[in-house]
């Protein structure tokens, strides 16, 4: 199983819908455990129809348009292959032997050292769309 969190939404498929705020196109995203979702009945999922208190997990809101998953998902696929790649790796299954191998090994990242890692010490700069 994975998680994909609001990953899909945004795109032309995804439930919702568009509008214009100071000229972006975003599209309204209810988080499957939002206290939105779960006043809609998304409770059920989650065992919590009879709850006298719901406490949700999740947020509403709204993201960017992302265009169709026709385009968007190989430019996933091409990450994943890059990340693979970066690591000695092709798959997931050679990442899990590698991992429990001892070959490779995962680190957290302190918030300075993510910091350090995304661009700085750029007056301006552009960042490069997914198409």
């Amino acid at each position: 199983m994975v998680m994909m969190g609001s990953m899909f939404a945004g795109t032309h498929e995804a439930p919702g819908e568009y509008f214009y705020e100071n000229g972006v196109r975003l599209k309204r995203y209810r988080g499957m455990a939002s206290m939105e979702a779960l006043e809609a009945g998304g409770s059920k999922r989650y065992f919590a129809e009879d709850a006298k208190i719901m406490v949700a997990q999740g947020v509403s809101g709204s993201v960017v348009d992302k265009g169709s998953l026709s385009d968007y998902v190989p430019y996933l696929i091409q990450g994943l292959k890059h990340s693979f790649q970066d690591m000695g790796t092709r798959d997931v299954t050679t990442l899990h032997k590698k991992l429990y191998e001892g070959e490779l090994r995962f680190e957290l990242r302190s918030p300075s050292a993510q910091l350090e890692g995304h661009v700085h010490d750029m007056y301006s700069y552009k960042e490069p769309k997914y198409m």
